[in-house]
């Protein structure tokens, strides 16, 4: 009996690993079965992608310079005083007419009641030297007065005519002094400098304010004498400024008629239109004077890589990276673009950047959401 109990608990033993083992068995089944992982492939965002597209290009000689105010009025003291008062600050608008400071006026003011006075003392006494030549005339007419006289009173006339003349004179400068004053702005613009406050004596000539008119700046620059054929007034202009990331363009307004015998250089004068006065005087600007333009296959100057002896692109095909050598064309510096002449068409996608470090053969995925840069 023992013997037979003992029999049946091997039995269950033996039955409950082999249970066992086709358990581990059937799990191991599909690891033993089954195909290699595939990669995951790299994920890209838009900021590293760029579609090559049809586009204008433009070239033509490189310049830069800083931007100038067209026009821009450096107020300056007509008379010598002390600052009253200043009405304006740094960085304010003004219109034509605005009073700015105003400069003590006693000693001014004074020469004014004179100059005044003396008017009409001269005005007085031009009326009695008439009333004298009209008795004198009409007394010479009766018999009753020699010529000689006569002639007196018409030469006492004369220099009063004289005298009131030059005290109306003394008057309008004494007038105009007393109105310089008041200093007042004489465009339309915005405060660029302010050079003197209340207290400060001013000499004649002495600089006071600054006014600039933003609405049109100016860039002066120079190009080789070689590109002056191609250069005539109305020539468009395209140039980027620090701290903006976008373009502006003007035109060439006025072409220099002499070359500098040093640099062989000749300078140009361009006007931007800056209505919305997002740029500002002293920005230093950078573009190109488009004297040729045409359409053609582009991509970003960043897309091609230039490390091996040929340019290349890395672009994306079936979801993988492809090394393609490109033949370059046109570089449109201003924007940063260069024809392909061959090696990637229209509508082709291609990595920019530090997506160029993806090797050749590696899948791809691209965000649908531009990521932060």
């Amino acid at each position: 009996m023992m013997q037979e109990f003992r029999r049946s608990r091997v039995q269950q033993r033996i039955l409950a690993i082999g249970v066992l083992t086709l358990a581990l068995g059937c799990q191991q089944k599909p690891k033993d079965t089954g195909k290699a992982a595939v990669d995951p492939a790299v994920v890209v965002g838009q900021e590293n992608i760029a579609v090559v597209e049809s586009k204008e290009l433009r070239s033509g000689p490189a310049i830069s310079g800083t931007l100038e105010p067209q026009l821009e009025a450096r107020v300056r003291a007509e008379l010598m005083g002390p600052v009253e008062q200043t009405f304006v600050e740094e960085g304010q608008r003004v219109r034509k007419g605005t009073l700015l400071a105003r400069l003590d006026d006693n000693a001014v003011r004074d020469a004014y009641l004179s100059a005044r006075s003396g008017v009409r003392a001269a005005e007085s006494a031009l009326q009695n030297a008439q009333r004298n030549a009209e008795r004198a005339e009409r007394l010479s007419k009766a018999g009753a007065l020699a010529d000689r006289d006569l002639e007196t009173a018409q030469l006492a006339q004369t220099n009063a005519e004289g005298a009131l003349a030059d005290a109306r004179a003394r008057l309008a400068s004494a007038q105009r002094q007393l109105g310089n004053t008041e200093v007042r702005s004489p465009i339309n613009g915005v405060v660029s400098e302010r050079s003197v406050g209340p207290g400060d004596v001013v000499q004649v000539g002495g600089a006071l304010f600054t006014i600039v008119d933003l609405r049109t700046l100016r860039l002066e620059a120079t190009v080789p004498v070689d590109e002056i054929g191609r250069l005539h007034v109305g020539t468009p202009v395209q140039f980027g400024v620090s701290g903006f990331d976008r373009r502006f363009s003007g035109k060439i307004q006025r072409i220099n008629p002499t070359v500098d015998p040093a640099t062989r250089q000749v300078r140009i004068y361009v006007t931007i239109p800056n209505a919305e006065e997002s740029l500002v005087s002293g920005l230093f600007a950078e573009g190109r004077v488009a004297t040729d333009a045409r359409r053609a296959v582009a991509v970003p100057v960043s897309a091609v890589d230039r490390r091996g002896t040929a340019p290349t692109i890395h672009r994306i095909k079936e979801g993988k990276v492809q090394l393609v050598p490109v033949q370059l064309g046109v570089q449109d510096e201003a924007a940063e673009l260069v024809e392909i002449q061959s090696g990637v068409a229209q509508g082709d996608t291609v990595l920019l950047g530090s997506a160029q470090a993806i090797t050749e053969g590696t899948p791809v995925r691209v965000t649908q959401e531009e990521v932060s840069r």
